[in-house]
């Protein structure tokens, strides 16, 4: 395992390494994120045992709206708070589309984002449009905001650490559901569902 700066360089070895199947710890600008191939079964399954059980949905970073598209079912709902709110921390759940079972753990929705952050931008870019974004913390512990935090709850169990210092939120992304008849907030994060909404009757 490698903790590297989050140069260029050592983003496209990232990118190498999750398109070989392999698991990387990366910067965004909520917390740091634990990824993987979200279409290699064989790494969700590691990353899951890395992280611990767990039986919800892993979030996906997307680089863009067409590759969140090609995940997910954009409503006109959601292509509006998204056009308002990516790149930023406000995780979407939308309908799933060409996703294994493994990753929403037969949910048929998934929680899809674009990151606010240059360094997991590339990444995304440079490992094929999308990526698991779990934060790289241990489930049940604290999302870590720096990459030494990372390190001591994962140690050995990931290829490679992208270090950038103190992310610039500190807290996890907010999760808005967009599944049922009215949008509702599944986790409060860096965006408040006043924010989102502005007076309109949900």
């Amino acid at each position: 395992m490698r903790i590297l700066k989050a140069a260029l360089g050592n983003i496209k070895v990232a990118a190498k390494i999750v398109n070989e199947g392999g698991l990387v710890v990366y910067p965004t600008e909520t917390v740091y994120g634990l990824g993987c191939d979200p279409l290699n079964v064989d790494s969700v399954e590691r990353l899951i045992r890395v992280k611990g059980q767990r039986h919800k949905p892993l979030p996906i970073l997307a680089c863009s709206l067409s590759d969140v598209g090609r995940i997910a079912r954009l409503s006109e709902l959601a292509k509006e708070i998204s056009e308002k709110f990516w790149p930023g921390p406000l995780t979407l759940v939308l309908p799933r589309k060409l996703l294994p079972n493994i990753v929403t753990f037969g949910s048929p929705n998934i929680g899809v984002r674009i990151p606010r952050n240059d360094i997991a931008l590339d990444l995304i870019r440079l490992s094929g449009g999308i990526l698991v974004g779990t934060s790289a913390n241990k489930t049940g512990a604290h999302p870590p905001s720096t990459a030494a935090e990372a390190y001591r709850q994962l140690k050995d169990e990931v290829d490679i650490i992208l270090d950038s210092g103190v992310t610039d939120l500190e807290v996890p992304s907010t999760v808005l559901d967009l599944t049922g008849e009215k949008p509702k907030i599944l986790r409060q994060g860096a965006v408040r569902f006043e924010e989102i909404f502005q007076g309109d009757a949900y």
